[in-house]
């Protein structure tokens, strides 16, 4: 008797997408299951963050396609991409600074007054350090601080799969690695989640798989526990 194959969470297949005259990613094609926490690394160019945001539609594609739990989502408006279940936390954080942290988490949600109530204790769960802070202002935070409500208010839409991008930079190791626990317990309660990072060591320790890319292309794709040390060189200073 033939198992049948569960259709990937998300599916692109030869993606292409660039600013100008330059192509960032070229001819792009990854699975991603659901359930799974993805490591993408790469040096700094390499198309990470211009991949998230094709993915969520950010950039035009110059070729290729995406679809979201068997469902095409290329032509799809970014908003409609986040209605079908995609979560984004930019690189940078932009949480909005004169905003409290609770009203940040909350202008995030569209469902009803209890769902969003559940969902804000599940984030101060997940992030303490903003439950005794949600009256204060975003930009009073430290940057570990916004970083976690920039995940946070991510996670209020309630998203089947979330894009992080480079969460550690500009954090202390103790405040980027609370992160990444963080990170850990998303894809333990079922998330998808995938991590552009140039940190790969943090990174690794977070996922089970890694996709390393160099110049627009994936160069390896594997268990992250398992990563060949060639295979991450060649990814970061060419091989």
């Amino acid at each position: 008797m033939t198992v049948p194959v569960p259709e990937p969470l998300l599916r692109i297949e030869g993606l292409t997408a660039g600013y100008g005259g330059a192509v960032a990613v070229d001819g792009l094609s990854l699975s991603l299951a659901a359930g799974e926490a993805v490591a993408l690394l790469g040096a700094n160019g390499a198309g990470k963050s211009t991949l998230l945001k094709a993915i969520l539609g950010l950039v035009p594609l110059r070729g290729g396609g995406l679809w979201l739990d068997g469902e095409a989502i290329t032509t799809l408006t970014p908003e409609k991409r986040v209605r079908r279940g995609l979560g984004y936390v930019p690189e940078g954080r932009r949480v909005f600074p004169g905003m409290s942290v609770r009203d940040n988490l909350e202008v995030a949600s569209p469902l009803g007054r209890a769902a969003r109530a559940d969902d804000l204790e599940r984030v101060f769960a997940l992030f303490p350090d903003l439950a005794g802070k949600a009256a204060e202002r975003a930009w009073r935070l430290s940057g570990g601080q916004q970083q976690m409500l920039a995940v946070g208010r991510a996670l209020m839409g309630r998203p089947r799969l979330l894009l992080l991008d480079e969460p550690s930079l500009g954090l202390s190791p103790k405040l980027a690695g609370e992160v990444f626990g963080a990170v850990r317990s998303i894809a333990a309660a079922g998330t998808t989640v995938l991590v552009a990072e140039q940190s790969a060591a943090r990174a690794l320790a977070a996922t089970g798989r890694a996709v390393l890319m160099r110049l627009g292309r994936i160069v390896h794709d594997g268990p992250a526990d398992r990563l060949p040390e060639d295979a991450l060189r060649e990814a970061f200073l060419g091989g």
